[in-house]
């Protein structure tokens, strides 16, 4: 479906009666009061010399085990797993690429079904695309995977994972998905606490739709337990912990930073109906990119994801139709100069809206490559323009149909702007040829933002028809069909399987743009997965808080 803004529709369709004045909804406070305002002391730093020695000695030890050419292939396939699983493989990326070059080559054992699935998932998730053909071997003359392999659930979890890297048209794992599925559900009752609990997580949460960081601190928890650790691997462990607690003190001081200019705006008390979701939108910013080299771009995208947050607010939950109209025309002309046509409560949105890519344009003006903000600044200008066509649909009371709907979501959800704001502060690995790339609406881009359009509308549409919103995607779909909220919900969930498909063949070489841009995509589709699956977590941010401690909050123990 295309990707452009609609044009407003010129009058309403058997749609709600149109809605006059403020619209109004009632969200809860921020959880986090002023939690993140100070950098506390018990953290561990780099700065703390006898730690730094240690960190460095441990992170060679474990670049000599990915190097260690005696090591058996399986084994370091198993590291290799390990290590990404762990959450350092940012520090090791040749040296991996080295290891599963050699390891590719020798192929692999097609007897074991979990060696074969993580042989599998390992190359996959490294854009390398194996066929999904060696999994024939497991399966009977009617094209159906053999019963007896219930009875092997190491490999069946296994199984499960790897077919989540699936791309489009690839019945095999589709097959695998659901064989795995209820297979995994049947037996969950039947085996040990602890195997229950790994399968209740996998099916619940999948490895590929995991945030890189939640799976680092739920594998550091587990890895001494699994069935491949030994004494060598301690080392690698350790490592882990450490480079886990060190990354949380570097994030939770940029986020105290972040969080005094949140503050300084006070929004909170001169804008009370915006939710105040500073910390969320950092946790949703940290996950598409957490290394430290993305400091600057990781800033710069939580400052836009929270400004984005609020006009999200003052389009569906305040700002009057005239006023949104003039607000629509103002972010367009993108001018200081225009502000006082503004009511007040406007212009203090607008004049951080300003500020903070005048700010990032200062600074990427030290690469010389100013060009990429006004690619940011157009891409912010277009979910403007989105809103205000949702934002005229409830005026006149108009029922879009389910693809009118959809082509205006896609930009509406917000995705393909911040993904295009993400590469803003990524250095040169964001050419301008990477910038027009993904200004024309890739396929892969337009996969996550319908992916995360339909899944946060799953979760939120009987939420926003008490609020008299725009219809959602549910709606639309049921008024246009005439099919029951189940029937539809499920349509809409084979939508987004098939989105992920698409978004892994995205990912898989020879790729149109270098893996780091790609990473960003993959990432923020894995955050609406994290946020929606359930409910609307962001909304209900309680709902995060405990998941936000575990990255922001709690160290591991050393």
């Amino acid at each position: 479906m295309s990707a452009q803004v609609l044009a407003t529709p010129s009058s309403p369709q058997n749609g709600t009666s149109p809605k006059k004045g403020r619209p109004t909804a009632s969200f809860d406070p921020c959880v986090w009061g002023n939690h993140f305002l100070s950098h506390s002391s018990k953290f561990m730093t780099i700065d703390d010399a006898t730690t730094q020695q240690e960190y460095e000695q441990l992170k060679e030890e474990v670049r000599r085990m990915l190097n260690d050419t005696n090591s058996e292939h399986l084994k370091k396939l198993y590291l290799i797993d390990a290590v990404q699983r762990l959450g350092v493989d940012y520090h090791f990326e040749r040296e991996i690429d080295d290891a599963l070059e050699k390891i590719y080559h020798d192929g692999v054992d097609c007897s074991n079904l979990y060696n074969v699935a993580l042989w599998f998932r390992v190359f996959r998730q490294q854009g390398i695309n194996v066929p999904s053909d060696v999994f024939e071997t497991f399966m009977n003359e009617n094209g159906k995977f053999k019963a007896d392999l219930v009875n092997d659930v190491p490999g069946m979890l296994s199984l499960y994972e790897a077919a989540h890297l699936a791309l489009p048209d690839e019945d095999i794992l589709d097959e695998a998905i659901a064989f795995t599925t209820s297979s995994l559900e049947s037996i969950s009752t039947q085996v040990s606490t602890q195997l229950a609990e790994q399968i209740s997580r996998a099916l619940n949460r999948p490895i590929r739709k995991n945030l890189l960081r939640l799976e680092a601190r739920h594998h550091i928890s587990l890895y001494s337990k699994d069935d491949h650790f030994d004494s060598n691997n301690g080392q690698l462990l350790r490592f882990a912990k450490l480079d886990f607690n060190l990354l949380q003190a570097f994030n939770r001081k940029e986020l105290s930073s972040i969080t005094e200019w949140w503050k300084k705006l006070d929004f909170t008390t001169k804008l009370p109906f915006a939710r105040d979701r500073l910390v969320e939108c950092y946790f949703w910013a940290m996950d598409v990119y957490f290394e430290p080299k993305y400091s600057v771009a990781r800033t710069f995208v939580t400052k836009v994801f929270i400004l984005t947050s609020v006009m999200d607010d003052i389009y569906d939950n305040y700002g009057t139709y005239d006023e949104l109209q003039l607000l629509t025309k103002c972010i367009e002309r993108w001018d200081v100069i225009v502000i006082n046509q503004l009511p007040e409560y406007m212009k203090l949105f607008y004049q951080a809206l300003l500020d903070i890519y005048s700010e990032m344009e200062e600074e990427v003006a030290k690469e010389r490559r100013s060009y990429v903000v006004q690619h940011a600044k157009e891409s912010f200008k277009r979910v403007a323009k989105a809103y205000f066509v949702e934002s005229k649909w409830r005026e006149e009371g108009y029922a879009p149909s389910f693809e009118e709907y959809m082509k205006n979501a896609q930009i509406s959800s917000g995705y393909p702007m911040l993904v295009t704001n993400s590469y803003v502060g990524m250095g040169n690995v964001a050419s301008k040829e990477a910038f027009e790339w993904i200004s024309n609406d890739p396929k892969m881009l337009m996969a996550s933002a319908i992916l995360s359009r339909l899944m946060n509308d799953i979760v939120s549409h009987q939420l926003e028809r008490d609020r008299d919103h725009v219809f959602s995607a549910v709606e639309s779909y049921i008024k246009e069909h005439g099919v029951s909220r189940e029937e539809t919900v499920k349509i809409l969930r084979k939508e987004i399987t098939d989105s992920w498909k698409v978004i892994n063949e995205g990912c898989m070489k020879p790729t149109a743009f270098p893996m780091p841009l790609l990473t960003r995509i993959l990432n923020f589709t894995r955050a609406a997965d994290v946020m929606y699956k359930d409910d609307d977590a962001y909304t209900k941010s309680y709902l995060l808080k405990d998941t936000i401690a575990s990255l922001l909050v709690d160290p591991v123990v050393v």
